[in-house]
């Protein structure tokens, strides 16, 4: 069962905030632990300033999630950028497209239980993201 519940629109710094605090919001409204709430929030805080920065804005899509007697929580961020040409090498730590220190999305891959990253070059990037209580 799926519960539709916000929509974040990343246009700029103020909604790099804004989506943590929702995150966070969602986060303890699905009863994830302060370690999971923490852990979540700081991998959408990433791809939340990625989604800005080299996504050049977007949206992410939040949902309390429930399968069978598992609760989660689902954060989807969909850009229309210029997309990621190779993500495999994207995912390593040290590899920066900018001026990073290159451990963004393997971070954030690591903070989650799920993690799917699809991208098309010149039609953006979307990363569905998923922790589970």
């Amino acid at each position: 069962m799926r519960v539709p519940r916000s929509i974040v629109p990343i246009r700029s710094g103020e909604d790099v905030v804004r989506v943590r605090q929702e995150v966070r919001r969602l986060a303890i409204e699905a009863g994830l632990g302060l370690v999971d709430q923490t852990k979540i929030v700081t991998a959408a805080s990433e791809l939340a300033r990625n989604t800005l920065d080299y996504g050049k804005g977007g949206e992410a899509t939040m949902e309390i999630v429930q399968n069978g007697p598992r609760r989660g929580f689902r954060i989807v961020f969909e850009d229309h950028g210029p997309g990621i040409p190779d993500i495999e090498l994207a995912l390593k730590d040290g590899y920066t497209s900018g001026k990073g220190m290159g451990l963004g999305l393997g971070g954030a891959r690591r903070l989650c239980n799920e993690f799917t990253i699809a991208s098309t070059p010149g039609e953006g990037t979307t990363v569905t993201i998923a922790r589970w209580k």
